[in-house]
């Protein structure tokens, strides 16, 4: 990659969350442990620490904006079919700190990157849909379950309305997603909304009782990348 030319030329905005994710792990997690920044040695034992994340993907095609009517009205053949296609990618993050913030962003886009080529989540969605037809769907929850205790965490990046909505005549003013009962101790989702990103950590409070600090190591991380971006371009 040409380091030369401005970041925004190579990464995607989900890239970027990806990259920002990795380094306010990596903030958090070297804290915990107590080996700090100047400790060059412990940095390059800890090089390679990956954290799995369990992302959800929609692969249902979707060629346009539709009415909840056209999608229902059977009569109607506009290539958009009812419901949601889910699979799912294992989605690793790079645990280790850097002396130039942008290298958590050019590593997020590797990952990124090598995940778009595969066929993952399209494998998992027709995998997990021929065992609700053959095995039931308790065998389909078991295999999804599976899933999730073998990851660390769960990742989600939703873009939202670009333009106000409202609900019942109450203009929404913003948007926070989040989930429970999953057996992961961190969820992480980023939503927007009108061109504005919103954060929202789901935490176990037994495993993360500073999960303040947590999402200020989030905001940190976030401005010493905009920092190095701004200084780069």
């Amino acid at each position: 990659m040409d380091h030369s030319r401005p970041l925004w030329e190579f990464h995607t905005v989900n890239d970027v969350l990806v990259g920002v994710t990795s380094a306010a792990l990596s903030r958090y997690y070297f804290r915990k442990t107590g080996s700090g920044e100047s400790s060059s040695d412990k940095r390059k034992q800890r090089k390679n620490i990956r954290m799995r994340s369990a992302l959800l993907v929609n692969i249902r095609k979707t060629p346009g904006l539709h009415t909840l009517a056209q999608m229902m009205d059977p009569s109607k053949d506009n290539a958009v079919k009812w419901g949601n296609q889910i699979g799912y990618i294992v989605l690793p993050f790079h645990i280790a700190m850097h002396d130039d913030p942008l290298e958590y962003i050019r590593q997020g886009k590797k990952t990124a990157d090598r995940k778009k080529r595969s066929l993952e989540a399209v494998f998992t969605y027709w995998s997990g849909n021929l065992v609700v037809k053959l095995l039931g769907i308790k065998a389909a929850a078991a295999l999804c379950y599976g899933m999730f205790t073998n990851t660390t965490m769960s990742f989600s990046s939703l873009a939202g309305p670009t333009e106000k909505v409202e609900f019942y005549g109450h203009p929404i003013v913003y948007i926070a997603t989040s989930v429970y009962g999953h057996p992961h101790a961190l969820t992480v989702h980023f939503q927007s909304y009108m061109n504005i990103m919103k954060l929202v950590l789901a935490v176990d409070d037994e495993q993360f009782p500073d999960s303040h600090q947590l999402l200020d190591d989030f905001a940190e991380s976030l401005r010493l990348v905009r920092q190095a971006a701004s200084a780069r371009s």
